[in-house]
């Protein structure tokens, strides 16, 4: 069965055919398809291709399940004694993806 190294908005995920991952929000909506053409490493069985940076041949695809948010992130900044406090958030937009292929 064949795995790769995928890179997708800054961050690297190993997936496999069938797999589903988040990754940061893609400009693709339900049920279109999307390519992942940056290809970090190939592994089929015995066989590994690692790319420097990229393999120029290797691509995965996959399905657009949803875009969704994540769950929400707090910080809190505090002064001690100085009567300062602020309380900033965020919640992250995310893409589920559904991985389909993987090719070398």
């Amino acid at each position: 069965m064949a795995r790769a190294t995928i890179r997708s908005g800054g961050k690297q995920y190993r997936v496999n055919p069938g797999d589903t991952i988040a990754v940061e929000k893609l400009g693709a909506a339900a049920g279109e398809k999307v390519t992942f053409p940056e290809v970090v490493m190939y592994e089929d069985g015995g066989e590994i291709k690692v790319g420097a940076p990229l393999l120029e041949s290797a691509k995965v695809t996959g399905e657009v399940i949803e875009q969704f948010k994540d769950k929400k992130v707090v910080a809190f900044k505090y002064r001690r004694r100085k009567g300062y406090h602020r309380t900033v958030g965020h919640r992250r937009l995310l893409t589920r993806v559904k991985i389909e292929s993987v090719e070398a």
